[in-house]
Formats: structure tokens, sequence, C-alpha cells
């Protein structure tokens, strides 16, 4: 599993365990997800997908 596919998928279940929509973001050479709420413009993070818990369909 590629360390992107991984953090898809904790990204994934963490928009569902929280019940918010979460983005997965690259920073550098590492991945990282956090509530997009949470997120503000001046990071220097590179936005891959944000996750919404209360869309329907696959997660990936």
């Amino acid at each position: 599993m590629s360390d992107l596919s991984l953090a898809q998928d904790h990204a994934f279940q963490l928009a569902r365990t929280l019940m918010v929509p979460v983005t997965l973001f690259k920073s550098g050479d590492q991945y990282g997800a956090l509530p997009s709420d949470e997120l503000d413009a001046n990071d220097d993070l590179e936005p891959i997908h944000e996750f919404d818990p209360h869309e329907r369909g696959p997660a990936h």
C-alpha cells in the first residue's frame, strides 16, 4: 500500500468518525489530513482531496 493510499484511507475514516469534511493534503514529501475548517489559506499545503462524510458514493 502506498503512502498516498494509506493517507486516503485514514482521511476517509477520520471524516466518517468526526462526521465533518476532512482535507487530505501534501506538505513536502508527507501526506496529512485535517478537518477542512482547520485549514488556513496561508498554510503551505497542497490540497489533494476533500472527503465529505455526508456525500454518498465510493470512498476512492
